[in-house]
Parts: structure tokens; C-alpha cells; sequence
């Protein structure tokens, strides 16, 4: 059993994903080209989706479940997760957003900010949209992967609001696995930046994670420009930038292409939709954060590919199984016969669901709710793996990897055959045991050694054979990034990151 303080083989039941109206789905690095190879529903008035009714004979514009059934929507969709040290102010942006754009009403807004105002947390009040239980909203901290929906004229989002503090990085990361753009929230306060990038807070983790789960853009939103500490001073916004750079840098992110900074005020929204136009921001002439969103290039979809959608939860619906998740590659359509791995069981997709709304068909990069006819909720779990029945994904036992190790324990100071930690892979976590190293990388060469090392310590590269307690779902690498890439933890800390570079030939179709 693996020393890893993170939960391996979690049930889906005590999973941080939940599907209510905002829906919880809740090191420097090594050598930055090893870092690039790694990374390759509108509320109502009380906060919640409008919940669904019955559909009236003869109405066509209603689905099965009684929502609206809608023709393809053409606006591409991306997944935005925040990240950032804890108290940076992800869950108040997020929720400004939403009131932004409508998705959230004044109603809504004035009930939640009497509600802060009784907790002695009056400036919380736009977080409450995103951190919908009562634990969040007491300690003030993000605990589950708070996710909602908005929509802009040229693009369709879903905000993925990610837990700040390291007691919850595996949550961080089961959002960030279905990220396209991370939103790395900082914020400009005396003292907070420091703690949170230089005083051992979370910033620089969840940034290295962020890229080796292969988040390839990065919107830096340097928050709470506002504050007294602050006053929108370009001083601070440039010293912040300045003293991040490098460290994007090292990670493999090339800062004049996959980077932008934005200075922002979560609280008050400036420079969230509409640019702040008061006399000490008049030094910043850049886009606002949706410009930024709506200016991105699109992303590389396959639509074409096998289908591949790893299951993040599922829960009854309308007397059907409905599993949530991203499609990673390929296209679904309702009618069609797909395949439940490991278990592959067959089942017919009776209808799909995108943002609260019902479609006939749902393509790569989307997130979908699906209905599965005949299939019980204890047929699936997290990390179980949806297919098209003629191309299945590989299910393993033990595969061959490149890892590069990026952090170690104090007490555990290398790696040998034997080390046990958590594998997170797509939304699956799994505990692992190193089976065997083969070969190392020379660090200047970057070439392999003919002669297996014994143990490998922290900043080496290695190859190594990775045994799991029982089969997963997963691909090569170079099939498919999205379900080649993966982390491994151990006490909390994130050891190592890796992409699969061989499966056994049995297990491929």
C-alpha cells in the first residue's frame, strides 16, 4: 500500500463531482524541453439550473428529458480552469464572470451577499456562486471543482474553479485534466503574491501541472489590482510579470506565444469584460479578459479520431445512467452503440447533454453528459473510459514510461524498483509500484545509458516499467496525449510527471 496521503481507486460516490446547477466537479520543473514533450448552464434566481420539466406532446424544440434540444452550436468550446494560490481570489473572478454575463441575476447576487454579510464575509459574496457548500463558504477555501457555464458572441466556455490549497491538489488536477487554457489567478496584494510564488504556496506547482497535463495556454489574471497595497500601479503589475516569466520559461512555456497577463479586479469586475478607464489604469492599453478568451487560436480538435470520453462521474437521470465527461477524441451521437471500458459493456446512447441543453451529436473537446440505455450507476466508474465499439482503448496493467522527477520526500530522497505512489491518468487515480528502471538519460546528451541505473534522484530523467494493482484505461502517448500523459504523488507532493511511451501489444486492438 502506497504511503501517498491522496485516495487511489476512489469510488465515484465519494468523488468531488457533483451535477446540481453550478455543477462541482471539484518545482520548479525539470529541463523545459522535457516539460514541452510532456504537455504535447444559465442559474436562477437562487443560484441553481433551472431544473427540468416534463416535455409537452408535440413540442419539437423539447428533448427527451424536457429540456431545450438545440441544433449543433457552431462557437468553439473551451474548458477554463483557474488556478493559483489559495485567497488569490479564483472563485470571486469566476463568479463575476457569471453575473457578467448573465448567468447569474441581481437577485441571486443580493441573497448571496446577505448571506456573506451573516458569515462576517461580506466581500465573499461573488464566490458563494462557485463555492456552493457550507464548508467552502465558512473557511473560505475551494474544496471541490466548482463548474458553470457562459457564453460569449464568438465562443462557449465552461469554468472549471479549482481548489488553491495543497491540501486538495488532486482535485486541482481533475480539473486541469480537462482544461484547454489554464487561468492562473494572482494576486497583486503586498505580500500575498510573495507567499503564494516565493513563500512555498501553490502557484508554482499548479503552473508545472498545468503544462505536464498538457494545458498548453496560460492567461495570467493579476488580481485585486485595486487594493490599497496596489491602486492599479504599473510598478506592480510589471514586477509581478517580471519575476513569473522565468519560471514559465523553465517550465516549457514560451511566454510570447502561450502567455498573456491581464491586470484585473475580481471584486469590483474591471477589466473583466469592459476595460477599467479610471486615471491610474490608463497605463494598461491591452485586451480584457474575454478579449483575451475570445482572441485565443482555436485549439487542435479530433473530431474524426476513435471515440475516447473518460468518465469523470455519472449519476440516474430520467430512469437512464448518465455518465459525465470530456471527449477527448472522436464524435458521439445519440442512437449510437459504444463501449464501457475496461468492462466493455455495450450500451446505446439515448441522449447527450451540452451546458443543460439536448443535442444530437457532440464532438472532440466538448464536455457531455451522456445517457446510456441498460446500464446501472454501479457499472461505471471514475476513470472508466467510453469508446466507439469497433476501436477500443487499451487496457493495461503495466506499460513502459519516460519520467522525469521533479520533487522528492526528505525521507525518501531517491527512486529504486518497488517505490509505491498515485498515478493520476486522465480523471483515473491509481496506486503504482515502480517495477523496474531501464534506462537513464544523460542530462546534457539527453542520450541513453546502455547500463539500467540503480535508483534516480531528483532532476533526473528515466525510463521505467509502471505496475498497477489492477488495469486501466490508457494510450501511448504519441496515440493519444491526452490519455498518455499522467503524475505521480506521494504525501501530498507531486514526484514526477511522465508520458507512456509503450503498451503491451496484447492490450492494443
Amino acid at each position: 500500500m502506497s504511503e501517498s496521503q491522496e485516495t487511489a481507486s476512489v469510488p465515484v460516490e465519494e468523488t468531488v463531482v457533483n451535477t446540481p446547477a453550478v455543477e462541482e466537479v471539484k518545482q520548479e520543473a525539470v529541463v523545459a524541453d522535457v516539460a514541452e514533450e510532456l504537455s504535447g448552464a444559465s442559474l436562477d434566481e437562487d443560484g441553481a439550473s433551472s431544473s427540468s420539466s416534463s416535455a409537452a406532446p408535440g413540442d419539437e424544440n423539447l428533448g427527451r428529458t424536457g429540456k431545450k434540444l438545440i441544433v449543433e452550436d457552431e462557437r468553439e468550446h473551451l474548458n477554463l480552469v483557474f488556478i493559483g494560490h489559495v485567497d488569490a481570489g479564483k472563485s470571486t473572478i469566476s463568479g463575476q464572470i457569471l453575473y457578467l454575463t448573465g448567468a447569474v441575476n441581481q437577485r441571486t447576487i443580493e441573497k448571496y451577499s446577505r448571506e456573506a454579510k451573516e458569515k462576517n464575509r461580506g466581500t465573499w459574496f461573488l464566490a458563494f456562486i462557485m463555492d456552493t457548500n457550507e464548508e467552502e463558504r465558512a473557511k473560505g477555501k475551494t474544496v471541490e471543482v466548482g463548474r458553470a457555464h457562459f457564453e460569449t458572441a464568438k465562443k462557449r466556455y465552461t469554468i472549471l474553479d479549482a481548489p488553491g490549497h495543497r491540501l486538495y491538489v488532486p482535485n486541482m488536477i481533475s480539473g486541469a485534466c480537462q482544461a484547454d487554457v489554464a487561468i492562473l489567478v494572482i494576486s497583486a496584494r503586498r505580500g500575498e503574491f510573495e507567499t503564494g510564488f516565493e513563500g512555498g504556496g501553490q502557484t508554482r506547482e499548479h503552473v508545472t501541472l498545468s503544462k505536464t497535463l498538457g494545458v498548453r495556454k496560460l492567461v495570467v489574471a493579476i488580481n485585486k489590482m485595486d487594493d490599497p497595497s496596489v491602486n492599479w500601479a504599473q510598478e506592480r503589475f510589471e514586477e509581478i510579470q517580471s519575476k513569473l516569466s522565468p519560471f514559465f520559461r523553465s517550465v516549457g512555456y514560451n511566454t510570447k506565444t502561450d502567455v498573456t497577463f491581464v491586470p484585473v479586479s475580481g471584486y469590483s469586475g474591471s477589466n473583466i469584460k469592459d476595460p477599467y478607464r479610471e486615471a491610474d489604469g490608463a497605463w494598461y492599453t491591452g485586451p480584457t479578459l474575454f478579449e483575451v478568451f475570445d482572441n485565443l487560436e482555436p485549439m487542435n480538435r479530433n473530431a474524426d479520431g476513435p471515440l475516447r470520453i473518460p468518465i469523470l462521474d455519472r449519476y440516474r437521470d430520467a430512469g437512464c445512467t448518465v455518465a459525465l465527461g470530456k471527449i477527448e477524441s472522436g464524435t458521439v451521437c445519440v442512437g449510437d452503440i459504444v463501449t464501457l471500458m475496461p468492462n466493455r459493456q455495450q450500451a446505446e446512447v439515448l441522449f447527450l447533454e451540452l451546458d443543460n441543453f439536448e443535442v444530437q451529436r457532440a464532438r472532440s473537446g466538448e464536455n457531455v453528459n451522456i445517457c446510456l440505455k441498460d446500464v446501472a450507476v454501479t457499472d461505471l466508474q471514475q476513470g472508466f473510459v467510453i469508446c466507439n465499439k469497433e476501436s477500443t482503448v487499451p487496457v493495461v496493467s503495466k506499460f513502459a514510461a519516460q519520467l522525469a522527477i521533479i520533487d522528492l520526500l526528505p525521507h525518501k530522497a531517491v527512486i529504486s524498483a518497488g517505490y509505491n505512489a498515485v498515478m493520476h491518468v486522465h480523471t483515473a487515480n491509481e496506486e503504482i509500484s515502480i517495477g523496474k528502471l531501464l534506462r537513464f538519460y544523460d542530462k546534457k546528451t539527453k542520450q541513453p545509458t546502455k547500463k539500467p541505473p540503480v535508483f534516480v534522484v531528483k532532476g533526473d530523467l528515466v525510463e521505467a516499467i509502471i505496475e498497477l494493482n489492477r488495469p486501466i484505461c490508457v494510450e501511448e502517448f504519441e496515440t493519444l496525449q491526452q490519455l498518455g500523459r499522467f503524475t505521480l504523488r506521494d504525501e501530498g507532493r507531486t514526484i514526477a510527471i511522465g508520458k507512456i511511451t509503450k503498451i503491451p501489444k496484447a492490450a492494443l486492438n
